[in-house]
């Protein structure tokens, strides 16, 4: 006698495959959208390597100044002491503020070019940009570079030194970093989770610290924004697809005895 072979029940095998199918049409992380403008600082209205101005006209003519496309720096009279450096030459002089880099492992932020730099206690200016294209209610990744550095010629400790930042009326800060004489802290990697309250918001970037008598400056570069959607951990995925093949298997063993 020929003995059919027994296979899962067709509600076993329907709902293994709509497990998959739901699987494959999740999110596989934040979107890629990236909303903030000159988020890398590479493009200026009057040239780099520069001290900011709170405007572009206020720039325009001068050889010393210079402003962010996207972004405004102002500490309520002009652009505050806010510059646009560059990892090359920032350690030189041929840089418009030179900060210390002998021998304390001084580089460029991760993707290179110019970087932001503002010191914390003179005359600190606000850096910051109106988002646009937001959902209420929305949860968005804020990612960033940032690194604590000395400013050539001057000495002491830094402790301490952070950065202050704001999105709407939601304000957050980095955690505050201590500085050697001389040191450099190395380009760290910061994200913040932000909820949106409106269609745009302000997202702004103010250097924060108390070391007087040692100029520090906080340096910030390849800032994004991004949606950001809940994803499954791979343990939870995991136990979804345990869980479906369990079912499954079930199934099949309940149809063989009945055969």
């Amino acid at each position: 006698m020929r003995i059919k072979p027994v296979l899962p029940s067709l509600s076993a095998l329907s709902l293994f495959a709509l497990s998959l199918l739901t699987l494959s049409v999740l999110p596989a992380g934040p979107a890629h959208a990236n909303l903030i403008v000159n988020g890398g600082f590479e493009q200026t209205t009057n040239g780099g390597n520069k001290q900011l101005a709170a405007t572009a006209a206020a720039a325009a003519g001068t050889t010393n100044r210079t402003t962010l496309t996207g972004w405004t720096s102002s500490n309520g009279n002009d652009g505050g002491y806010n510059f646009v450096l560059n990892g090359a030459t920032a350690a030189t002089t041929a840089s418009a503020l030179r900060l210390r880099g002998d021998n304390n492992g001084f580089g460029a932020a991760p993707d290179g070019g110019n970087f932001f730099a503002s010191d914390p206690l003179y005359y600190p200016g606000t850096l910051s940009q109106t988002v646009y294209g937001l959902s209420v209610g929305a949860s968005y990744l804020l990612t960033f570079d940032y690194a604590l550095a000395q400013q050539s010629g001057y000495s002491g400790v830094n402790t301490a030194d952070y950065w202050q930042v704001g999105f709407g009326k939601d304000i957050q800060s980095t955690v505050p970093m201590n500085l050697a004489d001389g040191a450099f802290s190395g380009w760290q990697s910061a994200s913040m989770r932000f909820t949106a309250t409106g269609a745009s918001q302000v997202l702004s970037f103010l250097a924060k610290g108390s070391t007087p008598g040692a100029p520090p400056f906080m340096l910030l570069d390849g800032v994004a924004l991004n949606a950001s959607t809940s994803v499954p951990e791979p343990s939870t995925l995991s136990l979804l697809l345990g869980g479906i093949g369990v079912a499954g298997l079930a199934a099949w063993r309940r149809r063989r005895r009945q055969a």
